[in-house]
């Protein structure tokens, strides 16, 4: 294992590797929850699916929070106490293996004789210069990070600073409640496959993604409360609109990140409901809204799905 530059007070902990692994709209969909609405939400991000035989939720998680996020409202609650097993985008406790940590600062990092600068574009480079002069980080302790690593490190960093943590996610929250109660545990992707959602990207798309959180990360701050008040409301057309602004111009990673793995999600959700169990599936909030989504995947083959 190469020698790793470490910003300094900065650690590649668990946590980070958690959001790393659990991101889903790229950085913007992390940036939910700077202070609660006030007001009584009629909808929420959850929707029901159900058959003669079995029924199913779908929660949309927000993967970072504060920790006055909580509590939720009654009905999340509620759908996760009615379900005997609750399924996750990936086991959120395997992220916590040392082998885990290692492949990801191996794909993270390039071998000796290469740096970040000679793989980005001038652009790019003075995208990221501007950044790391606003953080007050010196660039020469990021030069041996790939770029979608630099991206991800870049986003903690900035969640760190506006005072977010994956911790109080809500996929944690269950993950940590769902154990603890012993319920059925499933999962819908293998650690090694989140993995290779970034950390196998080819250098067109890396760049690409760098430069879509470069983007993301100057608006992070205004769009956070925004966010937050569109998910308490349940109003997915607006939290729609303001989440995939990002793609506009990458249409590789919206297909890499979301669509392909939308349509694999709602096939297994299908084979889900073929069970008698009742289900909470817990996935990023970007997945259950828009056109493309797991909802209207799952409606265009014939369920009902209800929001509630």
């Amino acid at each position: 294992m190469p020698t790793l530059f470490r910003p300094k007070g900065f650690r590649y902990n668990a946590a980070v590797l958690i959001f790393c692994l659990t991101i889903s709209v790229t950085i913007s969909a992390g940036l939910h929850a700077q202070q609660r609405a006030q007001q009584a939400a009629t909808k929420h991000c959850l929707w029901e699916v159900e058959t003669q035989s079995s029924k199913i939720y779908l929660l949309g998680s927000l993967h970072v929070l504060k920790s006055d996020a909580y509590p939720l409202p009654q009905v999340i609650e509620n759908a996760y106490a009615s379900s005997r097993k609750i399924v996750f985008e990936t086991d959120l406790g395997g992220m916590m293996n040392a082998d885990v940590q290692a492949k990801m600062l191996t794909l993270g990092l390039y071998p000796e004789d290469q740096d970040l600068l000679q793989n980005i574009s001038e652009d790019t480079r003075r995208s990221l210069e501007k950044k790391m002069k606003n953080l007050g980080l010196p660039m020469e302790q990021f030069v041996r990070f790939r770029p979608w690593f630099l991206a991800v490190t870049l986003a903690t960093l900035e969640l760190q600073r506006l005072g977010f943590n994956p911790l109080y996610g809500i996929d944690m929250h269950f993950y940590g409640k769902a154990r603890s109660d012993e319920k059925k545990i499933a999962f819908l992707e293998s650690v090694e496959f989140q993995l290779d959602l970034l950390g196998r990207m080819n250098t067109h798309d890396q760049n690409a993604f760098l430069n879509q959180t470069l983007k993301d990360l100057e608006l992070a701050a205004q769009k956070a409360s925004d966010m937050m008040t569109y998910w308490q409301a349940g109003d997915g057309e607006n939290l729609y609109k303001l989440l995939f602004e990002s793609f506009e111009g990458y249409p590789q990673i919206q297909d890499r990140l979301l669509i392909r793995r939308n349509k694999d999600w709602a096939t297994k959700i299908g084979q889900m409901l073929k069970e008698t169990d009742t289900v909470l599936v817990i996935v990023g909030a970007g997945h259950l809204i828009g056109p493309n989504s797991v909802v209207e995947l799952l409606k265009q083959k014939g369920y009902t799905v209800t929001q509630r």
